[in-house]
């Protein structure tokens, strides 16, 4: 099976669940192992210890343990799914217990193994979800639990196409920076679709073991852009309040670089020449972009509120042209 993931071209032994199988279109970047590891790859031998979580299951093991060796990662997760990654960021297998199944390997597969990919091969991405707008596109920041996915999805009712859902992999050439596509669905928790599509909308779940929901962008009209796109805005997600919600506030550029290191998508791992990386091209998106702090408020039925306001600013920065 052949996919397009952030702009790379994947190839696996198995279809993924969730994704939209493309002809391929030359060698792959990637190739995945599904329920296996790569020829020559023997797990066990990868047991340099690299980073650990510093939460854990309620047995007591870390929720992640990253291993590196000979030429390898192995990413260990608390539940027993493990993942092995060459330091090319070109070979990837996993593995899971009976217990799990490929639905729930696939959530660990699509965000962070896939950002160990990207950081591996030297790209940049922060914990963002993009919005398209024209011919130029819009980041909605923010760390867990902060809305980027629902609002996403607000934005997609609201017939903007998206690009991508929580990893936005940024592309720093001649022409600035862009933010590439993804893959079309946003994970969504169940109070998170009643409030946008009704109390009594539903959607498939995204595994057999997790609450959270798949919102395919295309089945109900929602849809995806394929295509990278220039970044003109980042909206940094503030926590959110009663009072004065929702509103944009402006963010010093200094305060910005900094805001968008805190939100690098696997900034916690100890790769110091990475973290450069991402220092120069943060920078480079903020001489681009206007960077400001939104804060939503926190009744959720307000949500069209905070998406009128970050239009009709995206629409003053862009001259008209959304």
């Amino acid at each position: 099976m052949h996919y397009l993931l952030y702009g790379l071209q994947v190839q696996t032994d198995r279809a993924l669940p969730g994704l939209r199988a493309e002809p391929g279109a030359g060698p792959p970047d990637v190739r995945m192992w599904i329920g296996a590891h790569p020829p020559g790859c023997a797990p066990s031998a990868v047991s340099e210890p690299w980073y650990v979580a510093n939460r854990s299951s309620p047995e007591g093991e870390p929720a992640l343990a990253v291993f590196r060796g000979g030429g390898w990662f192995r990413l260990r997760y608390a539940d027993g799914t493990e993942f092995t990654v060459d330091q090319a960021g070109t070979r990837v297998g996993c593995t899971w217990r009976p217990e799990s199944t490929l639905e729930d390997t696939s959530t660990y597969l699509l965000g962070p193994v896939c950002g160990l990919v990207l950081r591996l091969r030297g790209l940049s991405a922060l914990h963002a979800s993009a919005v398209s707008a024209g011919d130029s596109a819009f980041l909605l920041c923010g760390p867990a639990g902060a809305g980027k996915s629902t609002t996403a999805a607000a934005f997609a009712a609201r017939g903007r196409p998206v690009l991508c859902d929580d990893v936005a992999v940024l592309d720093v050439d001649g022409d600035g920076v862009k933010v590439r596509p993804a893959y079309p669905h946003l994970r969504l928790w169940p109070d998170s679709v009643r409030n946008l599509f009704g109390p009594a909308a539903d959607l498939p779940a995204l595994t057999p073991n997790w609450e959270k929901r798949y919102l395919d962008l295309g089945a109900r009209g929602e849809s995806f852009h394929p295509r990278p796109l220039p970044v003109r805005a980042v909206y940094l997600i503030a926590p959110r309040e009663e009072a004065g919600a929702p509103r944009l506030q402006p963010v010093p550029a200094a305060d910005a670089v900094l805001a968008l290191v805190a939100n690098t998508y696997l900034g916690w791992l100890p790769d110091m020449a990475a973290h450069g990386r991402d220092l120069a091209r943060y920078a480079a998106l903020v001489r681009q972009a206007a960077v400001k702090l939104v804060v939503p408020h926190a009744d959720p039925a307000r949500l069209p509120d905070l998406c009128e306001l970050i239009e009709a600013d995206f629409t003053a920065r862009a001259g008209g042209a959304t």
